[in-house]
């Protein structure tokens, strides 16, 4: 033969067999002595039936031995070419690279007893978009061969299979992984490591990722997944080999957290898928969220093979809820079937917030109830070449791959095989794929694409850094030095590089940059429901710089206008957030803040005092100063008291006036007209003190008005009590042989009035310099007000000043009633008697509603009883006087003053 060793390197010889799975199924004959056919070693154990038996099929070539598989139907050609493209599109190369895509969306639900052996898997639900993925791989694979800068020399492999999103398929797939270790001979200098699986592609799904890499990381395989975004996996711990495209969910969670708090959103749903990428997404989500004062209504999960009835419970929990928005961390595939769901029976309007693996999926637009919906999403990207790539499939390629068979039958609706049914026609060669629009054929929306791109590229540049020196064109590689996966792992960690404009690089998680797009459903005008970009969410950037919008969006029921999702309307200025009992912060009642509190902004969980100086306005938003209050010229009973107080005066004066013209007149001589002008003039300063009192207090006038009022008021209270003894003195003076009125003449009388005053100065002195009265704010009376107000330093000066004016007052009292009885036309005691019976009980109604009057009303209560006592003094002692002077004139005389028994 003519074939070279290089030729037959590229032969695989191939045979299948039937295995027995219990005993053999042919006669077996034995030597024996005669009666031992019973005996154990002369018998062969069976069962009913015979026990069944299984087809295998296996083969090998140089380069090593191939897998085991088993043969469900009868060996023909089509089982052979099926066998041949059961793990899809293998490919020999100096590094293999594995591949793991859910081509399925789930496996057909078996329940078995176990008395006969299970079934194989069979993998429903085709993806689309996965196929674009898987066509992806290849396509970057063959770009790096033909590169004359990346691994030159070199030729890289793939094997790639379906994992159906399945945990079961993906370690199985794991395990097919590993085959690939079988031991190959090599001789001479063919140091080829064809056939083994140097670094892994995917999976698709978190779930299925860490099953695979749970097997696989055991022999330091490195795993680049470009849609495996559960936060879990980026714990180096667990997941030392594992590596990623695509951000982690924890930032997109987070991500998420900020969008809904930008908008408003409080009070939302959440739904999300059954497995890895939905619980820990989830998980994440809401603890972001919890952080940023989100509540959440109801969280619910389903999975794609639960039963029609959880799947309606789901729905109508969102059809039942109070919250607007609902966010979906769930899984294409998951998402598809709860909108399925969900269109069934009409729906309340709601704001979708989705996550990244179903907020760009074109197939789920035909749902109407999801416009509006917003969410983050991969960015798009642009690679050169990839579409005619995907649309360059030959009829032969398609028939040597069941997953291009199966895509071709589907979108086409026809069968490649000649045993059809009579309802489904012969693809006859004219498909022409050019016409389809579907995710496959879509390159306009390349984002999770990009990242299986991204991911290949990563591995062959790891590659390329552990066998290669140099760069671009001048790069050498060693081909003869035997390359570990464990070189890839480590290599791995260290890329960096661009492609096509994409930066790709990993931290210490095995993570990348994190770089969303805000992605917004519209409606178009012909209601077609387009993916638009309004604004992007950079991980990289400063802490409240991340995430920003530069498009309009449009919202549920094709609004302009953010919609609201609360469980309570903010509460406004001027209230509080009382948390209702048994439902979440975000349910709350709004209470008017506290008497004298406030609340400037808008949900505040408490309000503040006001400074004591304060008050709320009437919205309860802001504090404002306290009016301050004292008795003013300007109000009414300042007004009022002051005119008295004038009147008063001016009543003294034209009193002293009346009696000066008259003086000479005995009724004005019989009255000791000394004692009655100082009388006079005490009682003008006693109305004008009064005066002090009102205005505004000072440090001076505080002073002013208590020590000027005492010391009036006992010089008054001196002349009358002098009066008084004057009255008394004269009538004892008329007994015979009586010899008073020399101990009480005019200098006595002067002396008299004069200590009586010094006594009251002196105990003001000394009040004024022990602790004098000074100005205060009165905060306690009034909370709404200040009233300006004199303490009065030393209670117990003022109760002293008070208390010897009483003193006097009451020995003057008391003299008076002594003379009562004196003739009449010369009694003045009687006059006295009365006003001192009215002084003395307005100073003791005084004491109590002094005490008991709240602010400025002490003050009116002081000035009242100065007032109504000093007009008590001249009205009951001088008004009868003026009277007979200037109307009674004829009673103005020595005769009738001195008739004692007139009457």
């Amino acid at each position: 033969m003519d074939d070279t060793a290089e030729d037959w390197e590229n032969v695989m010889w191939s045979d299948e067999t039937k295995v027995e799975l219990f005993g053999i199924n042919s006669t077996r004959r034995v030597w024996r002595k005669k009666n031992t056919e019973l005996h154990p070693k002369n018998t062969i154990p069976t069962v009913k039936h015979g026990g069944g038996n299984i087809m295998l099929w296996g083969c090998f070539s140089a380069k090593g031995t191939g897998r085991l598989i088993r043969v469900k139907d009868r060996m023909n050609g089509a089982m052979y070419r099926e066998i041949l493209s059961q793990n899809l599109l293998p490919s020999d190369g100096d590094f293999v690279i594995g591949g793991a895509f859910s081509l399925h969306a789930y496996t057909h639900t078996v329940y078995n007893d176990y008395t006969i052996i299970p079934e194989p898997v069979k993998c429903k639900g085709r993806s689309v978009r996965e196929l674009q993925s898987l066509r992806a791989m290849v396509f970057a694979i063959e770009e790096i061969n033909n590169s004359t800068e990346l691994l030159p020399g070199i030729r890289l492999g793939y094997q790639i299979y379906d994992s159906c999103a399945s945990v079961a398929v993906a370690v199985h797939v794991a395990f097919q992984f590993l085959n690939s270790f079988d031991p190959v001979f090599s001789m001479g200098n063919n140091c080829s490591q064809s056939g083994m699986v140097m670094a892994v592609v995917g999976d698709s799904g978190s779930t299925t990722s860490i099953s695979l890499s749970q097997v696989i990381r055991a022999f330091n395989i490195p795993q680049v997944s470009h849609f495996s975004t559960c936060a879990c996996l980026s714990d180096k711990q667990q997941y030392p080999s594992f590596f990623r495209t695509i951000p982690s969910d924890q930032i997109q969670a987070e991500a998420l957290a900020k969008l809904v708090k930008h908008f408003g959103w409080t009070w939302i749903g959440a739904v999300r898928s059954d497995s890895d990428y939905g619980n820990k997404g989830m998980a994440s989500f809401l603890q972001a969220a919890q952080k940023e004062g989100i509540c959440v209504e109801y969280s619910v999960s389903f999975y794609r093979t639960d039963p029609q009835s959880r799947i309606q419970r789901v729905a109508d929990v969102i059809r039942r809820s109070t919250a607007m928005v609902v966010v979906a961390f769930a899984a294409l595939g998951d998402m598809k079937i709860l909108l399925e769901e969900l269109s069934r029976e009409p729906s309340p309007p709601r704001q979708w917030i989705g996550s990244e693996s179903w907020i760009t999926y074109s197939e789920l637009t035909r749902f109407h109830l999801c416009a509006g919906a917003i969410g983050f999403a991969i960015p798009k990207s642009i690679i050169p070449g990839l579409r005619d790539f995907l649309l360059n499939l030959s009829p032969s390629e398609v028939a040597a791959s069941q997953i291009l068979t199966e895509f071709w039958e589907g979108s086409f609706n026809c069968t490649l095989k000649n045993n059809t049914a009579a309802d489904k026609k012969v693809c006859d060669g004219k498909e022409d794929i050019n016409s389809l629009h579907n995710q496959y054929t879509d390159t306009s929306q390349l984002r999770i694409t990009n990242m299986v791109y991204k991911a290949v590229y990563a591995i062959a540049h790891a590659i390329h850094n552990a066998m290669c020196r140099g760069a671009n064109v001048t790069a050498k590689c060693d081909t003869l030095t035997k390359l570990q996966s464990k070189q890839i792992l480590i290599e791995l960690k260290k890329v960096n590089f661009t492609q096509n404009g994409y930066d790709v690089s990993f931290n210490a998680n095995g993570d990348p940059v994190a770089i969303y797009e805000l992605v917004n459903w519209q409606k178009s005008e012909s209601g077609i429901i387009d993916m638009i970009t309004v604004g992007l969410y950079d991980a990289s950037l400063p802490v409240g710089h991340e995430f920003w919008i530069n498009r309009n969006i449009t919202w549920m029921e094709d609004s302009r206008k953010v919609p609201v999702s609360v469980c309570t309307d903010s509460c406004p200025p001027g209230t509080r957030k009382v948390l209702q009992k048994g439902k979440p912060i975000c349910c709350y009642d709004c209470i008017a803040c506290p008497e004298g509190e406030i609340s400037n902004t808008t949900d505040s969980a408490d309000c503040l005092r006001c400074h004591t100086e304060f008050w709320p306005n009437a919205k309860r938003d802001t504090c404002i100063p306290k009016p301050i209050e004292f008795l003013s010229f300007q109000g009414i009973l300042g007004i009022i008291l002051a005119t008295f107080s004038v009147v008063g005066a001016f009543l003294a004066i034209i009193t002293a006036a009346v009696f000066f013209h008259h003086r000479t007149s005995p009724i004005v001589r019989a009255n000791n007209s000394e004692l009655s002008f100082l009388l006079l003039i005490s009682l003008t300063l006693c109305f004008l003190c009064s005066l002090t009192f009102i205005g505004a207090p000072s440090e001076w006038s505080c002073m002013l008005r208590h020590t000027a009022f005492g010391i009036t008021f006992v010089l008054c209270i001196s002349c009358v009590l002098g009066k008084t003894i004057v009255v008394l003195m004269a009538f004892k003076a008329t007994l015979p042989g009586s010899n008073v009125m020399k101990w009480f003449g005019p200098p006595q009388q002067r002396m008299t009035v004069v200590s009586f005053t010094f006594i009251q100065v002196l105990i003001c002195t000394v009040w004024l310099v022990v602790s004098p009265p000074f100005p205060i704010k009165n905060l306690t009376t009034y909370k709404e007000k200040i009233i300006l107000e004199c303490a009065l330093g030393s209670p117990v000066g003022f109760w002293a000043v008070l208390g010897y004016i009483g003193l006097l007052a009451a020995f003057c009292f008391i003299l008076a009633v002594l003379a009562r009885k004196l003739p009449d036309n010369f009694n003045e005691a009687k006059l006295i008697t009365f006003s001192m019976l009215i002084f003395c009980a307005v100073w003791i109604t005084f004491i109590p509603a002094y005490v008991s009057s709240p602010g400025k009303f002490t003050v009116v209560v002081e000035i009242f009883a100065i007032l109504a006592s000093s007009f008590g003094l001249i009205m009951c002692i001088f008004a009868p006087k003026c009277f007979i002077i200037l109307f009674k004139p004829e009673k103005n005389t020595k005769k009738y003053l001195m008739n004692k028994n007139q009457s």
